[in-house]
């Protein structure tokens, strides 16, 4: 599926798309919220409105499995890199990105990030909470 261009509203600053229905993607949010008192990111609760998302061509199933985010320039990152998106602009996890553009260290991050996701996901799907 082809995605669309993402809204321009959501340009210069990003945008995380976050599982509000799973209880650890919450406090992880309300971590990273706290810390973000400039108001840089944008904070999308996807099982409230999954529209955005559905717009770029992403389901609400896969938008759970795994974390997505605009970066400032409205491109769609996944995974760890989302996470670094996010990272940017935040007091205190800006050394983290800037450790992440290291050549081989966001390769990393993602391996072992895949499989915490999978393990969420599934956590999440066995008590039903997946078929909104």
């Amino acid at each position: 599926m082809t995605a669309t261009a993402p809204d321009p509203s959501l340009y210069g600053r990003p945008t995380m798309f976050y599982d509000g229905g799973c209880p650890i993607c919450r406090r992880e949010v309300a971590f990273y919220r706290r810390l973000d008192r400039a108001g840089q990111v944008r904070w999308h609760d996807i099982t409230a409105d999954a529209e955005p998302l559905a717009a770029q061509g992403i389901g609400l199933r896969d938008a759970q499995a795994r974390l997505h985010a605009l970066d400032r320039e409205g491109r769609l990152q996944v995974g760890a890199a989302a996470f670094v998106a996010v990272w940017r602009e935040l007091p205190y996890w800006r050394w983290l990105a800037w450790a992440a553009a290291v050549p081989g260290v966001m390769a990393v991050m993602d391996a072992l990030y895949r499989p915490y996701a999978r393990w969420r996901f599934r956590r999440r799907c066995a008590r039903g909470a997946c078929d909104l």
